[in-house]
């Protein structure tokens, strides 16, 4: 045992338990320094990135044009110092960047050439994943006030355009984009396919909600676009006929196919609009609303029988499947089955188009995915605001989206639905098909 009298024993066991506390200090002390300079390593970790791929990037331009010399010999592409640094807004924060400056003196055709960074073009003050982020925001009900104060932490304090006057005058460039949108000429673009669907959600608004149509359409490369966003009181027909008469209005022609969910104004007015353009309701409303009408505990088996019907090979292997749900649910569950097989046929309307398409003409998921995140919304946001504040939004919101949106499968098809081309469960229709039909049928 040891002498807790002999002189420095005492001191050789509180040593060690003076000095934890000292130690968790330090490492706290030291754990704190380190997340306070975690956003400034990152952003000045995105400055130097972002410095070298602009000096990557001059150095790539005047190594291509290296042999252009002038009449003396001397290059004609050259580098000419850096421009004054300019802040830049992007995910990792803001920095300060001085972007390289190229003296291109090259003369081709009567028009003098001209060095512009693809990285940071001139004039950028924001990143485009940042700039998405801030139609998002305002449609979610960010006030222009608050955007700082929602992102300085996040962006720096130094973050450009974030300022209540910077958003409202990007809200004005917006809404006169959205101006040219509603008033393009159509004459020069052909859809092939059109979704349409009403959206319905609060924003910037104190009293009605907001319905907006949406149209999107497919053109005979397999491209999605945005064609229409407009207001509309409950996607009543009188709604949407003044969409589809706009649209005809402005030279666009009637699509082979429309995709929209039961909703009797749309149907009504394509009618009237587009007499020859064929109909599809969307499966996955169709089987939500199925569900709805089931108790919970059969909604399972349910929900995997409708999805056979969803994803059946043939027209001939659906119609079996709806006999056997009708069979199976019919006696019990009358309002199910009629929720079904109610003008079932336009259930079916895809199986007479290429089968690679049918994954994009069974639902109207390109608007569904856009708004899933607003449309449900129930808060109400503080201050009224116009409607055409809101139209606005949601257009930002679909053409920001639209970028990333899948072209179809198997784009060429779409030509050949466009020229008449038919088709039979997925399959093209071949001319000996055809002949063999009508034998048949005589």
């Amino acid at each position: 045992m040891r002498d807790l009298n002999r002189p420095g024993g005492a001191r050789k066991d509180t040593l060690p338990m003076q000095r934890i506390p000292e130690e968790t200090t330090l490492a706290a002390e030291a754990a704190a320094s380190a997340a306070s300079s975690l956003d400034e390593l990152a952003r000045e970790g995105a400055r130097r990135m972002l410095q070298a791929a602009l000096a990557v990037e001059v150095a790539d331009y005047i190594q291509r044009h290296a042999t252009a010399r002038d009449e003396r010999g001397w290059a004609e592409v050259t580098r000419n110092g850096h421009a004054q640094p300019r802040k830049v807004t992007l995910g990792a924060g803001t920095v300060a960047v001085a972007a390289p400056r190229v003296e291109d003196r090259r003369v081709i055709d009567g028009q003098r050439q001209k060095f512009t960074s693809r990285i940071l073009p001139p004039y950028m003050r924001r990143s485009p994943n940042v700039a998405e982020v801030l139609p998002l925001l305002y449609l979610h009900g960010l006030s222009t006030g608050d955007f700082r104060a929602a992102l300085g932490a996040l962006l720096g304090e130094d973050a450009a355009g974030l300022s209540p006057t910077a958003i409202a005058r990007l809200i004005k460039v917006w809404e006169a984009e959205y101006a040219a949108f509603r008033a393009r000429d159509l004459a020069d673009r052909d859809y092939v396919y059109v979704w349409a669907d009403g959206v319905h959600f609060n924003v910037r608004l104190e009293e009605d909600r907001l319905c907006t149509l949406v149209v999107i359409g497919a053109r005979p490369d397999g491209t999605k676009e945005v064609i229409a966003v407009e207001d509309g009181y409950r996607e009543s027909t009188e709604s949407w006929l003044s969409v589809l008469r706009d649209l005809a209005r402005r030279g666009m022609r009637a699509p082979v196919l429309a995709v929209a969910d039961r909703a009797l104004g749309f149907w009504a007015a394509a009618r009237e609009v587009w007499p020859v353009t064929r109909g599809e309701t969307c499966w996955v409303h169709r089987v939500a609303n199925v569900l709805d009408k089931l108790p919970k505990r059969l909604q399972p088996r349910a929900k995997g029988a409708l999805h056979e019907l969803l994803y059946a090979e043939s027209r001939a292997a659906c119609l079996d499947g709806i006999a056997a749900f009708v069979a199976e649910y019919g006696a019990r569950y009358p309002k199910a089955v009629e929720s079904l097989t109610r003008d079932q046929d336009h259930l079916l309307t895809h199986f007479d188009f290429p089968a690679e398409h049918w994954g994009h003409l069974r639902t109207t998921n390109p608007i569904e995915s856009t708004f899933a995140t607003v449309k449900l919304r129930q808060r109400v946001t503080k201050g009224a605001g116009s409607r055409t504040a809101g139209l606005t939004m949601a257009f930002k919101l679909l053409q920001t989206a639209e970028r990333r949106w899948r072209r179809l499968n198997a784009p060429h098809l779409v030509a050949q639905v466009r020229a008449g081309v038919r088709f039979r469960d997925g399959l093209r229709v071949e001319r000996t098909d055809t002949i063999d039909d009508v034998q048949t049928a005589a």
